[in-house]
């Protein structure tokens, strides 16, 4: 089915957030599968509304800094500066690694806030804005474990698994091993993963409940290098990752990040 020039706007803005040092015309067209000339139309629309610039040298295309103006602007009346915001310092600083924080929009967790914890060495830093993958990450594990089997495959096919080279050596390889994964993460009320994203990685995610119903509407979870965030140093930051989520229930009602 062919696809509105909404959706292929909204596509033009997404691709371009993947490079930060922009692209060429041809790969936008490419990527969104559609002509050169439709690309060239949108492209020159967002530069005359100024969400595009062009490189004069490079005629590549890259967004400008006014998407990234409406973000902080929204997440600045939307409390996650100062209420969310703090948890997640709070959480990094004692686990001394990457703290994010996805929302449940639909049938996606898009991670929308993080904090830093290390302070020198090696950082597990992942651009914000994205949907987490499901299939093998530990945010997506924390939620895929919420749901029943059946809700799990089929948000998971819904999403794909993309290509099994693209992640880590110790990613599932089969939905029966995806569900055994998620009967852990049930019984322990958190996931944990190593190699699941990428090979030196480390990942433990717990899901952040709505305090007056007990449905799912974010995400909490704490990253870094597997050398460093091994298996026993991940069930010991359990407690306070569970902590921290239970504190993002109970403040989510006074913020709009969770609605």
């Amino acid at each position: 089915m062919a696809r509105s020039l909404i959706e292929r706007t909204l596509g033009v803005l997404e691709t371009l957030s993947r490079d930060a040092r922009g692209l060429p015309l041809q790969s936008i067209a490419e990527q969104l599968e559609i002509p050169k000339s439709a690309a060239h139309r949108i492209c020159n629309e967002l530069i005359r509304l100024g969400y595009v610039r062009q490189e004069p040298a490079s005629h590549y295309y890259l967004l400008s800094t006014r998407l990234m103006a409406m973000g902080f602007h929204y997440m600045a009346i939307s409390g996650t500066s100062d209420i969310v915001q703090p948890i997640l310092d709070h959480l990094a600083a004692e686990s001394g690694e990457m703290v994010r924080l996805g929302v449940i929009e639909g049938q996606r967790q898009i991670w929308i806030a993080k904090a830093q914890g290390a302070r020198s060495g090696l950082r597990y830093d992942p651009d914000m804005g994205r949907e987490a993958p499901l299939y093998y990450t530990a945010s997506g594990h924390a939620w895929l474990a919420s749901l029943s089997d059946a809700e799990a495959i089929a948000l998971v096919e819904a999403q794909g698994i993309g290509n099994p080279d693209d992640y880590g050596p110790n990613a599932p390889r089969s939905h029966a091993e995806l569900l055994e994964r998620l009967e852990r993460a049930r019984a322990e009320g958190y996931s944990w993963q190593v190699d699941n994203a990428g090979a030196g990685t480390s990942a433990l995610a717990a899901v952040v409940r709505h305090p007056r119903d007990g449905h799912v509407i974010g995400v909490l979870s704490i990253a870094g290098p597997s050398v460093r965030l091994t298996e026993a140093q991940m069930h010991a930051l359990a407690p306070k990752l569970l902590k921290a989520a239970e504190e993002l229930s109970q403040t989510s009602q006074a913020s709009n990040v969770f609605s």
